[in-house]
């Protein structure tokens, strides 16, 4: 069964009940009916909402402050579900606009930071959202004590997409800026083709081993070698040594290439 959602399209298999069947190495930390931690490493957690395909939440901790990343889609009660995990105040961070990212729990901060080049979509996405939008800039530092996270932008899925990283760890969180396996261009081919080009030097100069993604199942995090393909694959759509085939999904693109284990959904007017 293949699901299109706006960060991700997924061939899942499904339990009895209809619901995907995914098994999580990480050990669960928190569960309720709308969202469920579980632990990457020891400051570190992952979490996924149900309402559009396992969209993410990264919660990392420092000794004196720690961020979420997205917010996910509906969660009530997101920010004291975090803060009772780590127990430091969480400050919200957001890969890029989109409601499945940004959703409602964004109201529960009074302060949120996002990429400006995202603002195009806030009136759609976050038309609600009453508190301070703070802009991020490119290779700003989230210095969370004894451990610090890098912003590097990454447009393409989104004009505003942004990835963070830490170094010193090495890996780091790339919301859908590539796509969880399957990238849904809402900007153009070069815009994303740049990226990939761009995040390959901040992989080589960290040693960044894998990144999680916007939509988390266990198995799909984001490696050097994919952000590599998707560039390449990008390049060739616009130099038209590959061509795409036609398949509409309900976020409105309309053609698709699948190739090398890489979706790249687009519009005509995106290959440019």
């Amino acid at each position: 069964m293949r699901k299109f959602y706006f960060g991700v399209a997924l061939v899942v298999g499904l339990s009895a009940l209809g619901q995907p069947m995914i098994e999580f190495k990480e050990k669960t930390v928190f569960k309720n009916a709308d969202v469920e931690f579980r632990q990457i490493d020891a400051h570190t957690w992952q979490a996924n909402g149900n309402k559009m395909f396992n969209e993410s939440m990264y919660l990392i901790e420092g000794e004196t402050s720690a961020i979420l990343i997205d917010a996910g889609t509906a969660i009530p009660g997101l920010k004291k579900i975090a803060e009772s995990i780590c127990k430091k105040p969480v400050v919200l961070v957001a890969t890029h606009v989109h409601p499945d990212h940004t959703g409602a729990s964004v109201n529960e901060w009074d302060s949120i930071w996002i990429n400006a080049a995202d603002e195009v979509n806030t009136p759609l996405f976050m038309p609600n959202y009453k508190g301070k939008k703070k802009y991020l800039t490119d290779g700003q530092v989230f210095d969370l004590g004894g451990r610090k996270i890098e912003v590097v932008f990454t447009p393409g899925h989104t004009p505003g997409s942004t990835t963070l990283i830490d170094a010193e760890a090495h890996y780091g969180f790339s919301g859908d800026a590539f796509g969880s396996g399957n990238l849904l261009v809402f900007t153009s081919l070069s815009t994303v083709s740049a990226s990939c080009q761009r995040l390959l030097r901040f992989i080589d100069k960290y040693g960044i081993k894998s990144f999680y993604p916007g939509h988390y199942y266990a198995v799909n995090c984001e490696t050097r070698q994919r952000i590599k393909d998707v560039g390449e694959l990008c390049d060739a759509l616009l130099e038209g040594t590959m061509k795409p085939q036609q398949q509409g999904n309900n976020t409105g693109q309309s053609l698709v290439l699948d190739a090398r284990g890489v979706k790249i959904c687009f519009n005509p007017e995106q290959v440019r």
